[in-house]
């Protein structure tokens, strides 16, 4: 299961030098104007959740197993009775289509490509129809406005689509304070001024291949897909009106949802074990332990830390995954082994789609499944069942996850 290099002419030829998930990144840093590298980059207020997220891997180390046959090792899994080549997806993304000509399609049709799951973003600038066309087995991703009727009208046009799996995101009762990209010059709506102007005009490809495109092709970006018709231009300044009301939602819209979507229901942002209980109790079929990649509550403790005691009170009575910092196979792996049965992975994935488009994508998902792959080979498993806790050591202590956690 070797990672091809890319090699060949045009974009393959680039692709050639990037070896790891963090080369994109740096790559997106020179493609992207700063206000939108900004705004991927970024998170809320001092970072410090952002930070974490990353950190928390560090917290862990292997206990490898030597001298075990792993010649006929595989990284293939199942998910809600789907069989997938990886145990990771592309997580919810807003406003990818302004950071990669098309975006949403990219990334839905590189994940299609490669048989696993790409979450579509609620905050979308591409309706869903199309990405359902383009990649049915596709998840959505929803937050959820404040009114029962129009909470209604979106599930039913997410059910009418075709999506069989619905993700609502619940860790967004107001907006949170993202001075960060508003100091890289970023804001919602987005507003014309003469430093965006030469952001773009110092950044030609972007502008030529990315954003002049969109705008000759489809018209000013909307975001598409809030309701179930059409919402506000993103340089509206009913944006920020539209995302009214959240603060009124409660466990009852939950409940309402549950009533009305027949396919599998999956809850993003859960922190608290008492929120995952709470979940359960509800019907839900799975639960995304994430801090919305810090950009929320900054000083909410990363995924990581707190997936331990989510999985034990859920007990196995919905999927517990996790997204958030993940940027190499030794991350996916210890988050299995923590109890996580699947994974997301945001900024990398879109940093791929903007310097490269499909193909970015695609070799990023490669340099993982590839990561993955030898990984579990020098632990010494052969599968992803045999990923457990007792082959990691918690390095603050020096002792085995499991009395780590017990103590």
């Amino acid at each position: 299961m070797n990672v091809s290099l890319g090699k060949g002419v045009g974009p393959n030829r680039r692709l050639h030098g990037v070896l790891s998930l963090d080369d994109f990144e740096a790559q997106a840093r020179r493609h992207l104007p700063k206000p939108l590298f900004g705004y991927i980059a970024g998170a809320s207020e001092t970072n410090a959740s952002l930070s974490a997220n990353r950190a928390a891997f560090e917290v862990y180390g292997f206990k490898p197993r030597v001298l075990t046959n792993v010649s006929a090792r595989s990284t293939e899994t199942t998910l809600f009775g789907e069989g997938y080549a990886a145990p990771f997806g592309i997580a919810p993304m807003g406003i990818s289509a302004l950071m990669a000509y098309r975006g949403d399609l990219v990334l839905a049709k590189a994940a299609r490509d490669a048989r696993i799951p790409m979450v579509m973003s609620g905050s979308s600038l591409i309706r869903l129809e199309e990405v359902a066309d383009v990649a049915p087995k596709s998840w959505f991703q929803a937050y959820l406005p404040g009114e029962n009727d129009r909470i209604d009208a979106l599930v039913d046009r997410v059910a009418a689509a075709g999506f069989q799996t619905l993700v609502l995101t619940v860790d967004t009762a107001t907006l949170a304070n993202r001075e960060n990209t508003i100091r890289a010059g970023f804001s919602t709506p987005l507003r014309p001024s003469l430093p965006l102007l030469w952001q773009g005009l110092s950044h030609p490809t972007w502008s030529i291949g990315t954003f002049a495109r969109t705008l000759v092709k489809h018209g000013i970006p909307h975001f598409e897909n809030s309701y179930a018709t059409r919402g506000a231009p993103i340089v509206s300044s009913t944006v920020v009106r539209d995302f009214g009301k959240r603060d009124h939602l409660d466990w009852s819209h939950f409940a309402r949802i549950r009533d009305r979507w027949a396919g599998k229901l999956v809850i993003k942002g859960i922190i608290h074990e008492e929120d995952a209980a709470i979940a359960v109790a509800h019907g839900v079929d799975g639960i995304i332990v994430s801090n919305h990649g810090g950009r929320q509550l900054d000083g909410t403790v990363s995924p990581p830390i707190a997936l331990p005691a989510i999985v034990d009170r859920v007990a196995g009575r919905a999927v517990v995954m996790l997204d958030g910092g993940i940027r190499r196979g030794t991350d996916i792996i210890k988050a299995l082994a923590l109890g996580a049965a699947f994974v997301f992975v945001g900024r990398p994935f879109l940093y791929a789609a903007a310097v490269r488009g499909e193909a970015g994508v695609t070799r990023a998902i490669d340099i993982l499944k590839d990561e993955l792959y030898r990984n579990m080979a020098l632990l010494g498993v052969t599968g992803i069942g045999q990923i457990s806790k007792d082959l990691l050591v918690d390095n603050r202590r020096g002792n085995s996850v499991d009395k780590s956690l017990s103590g």
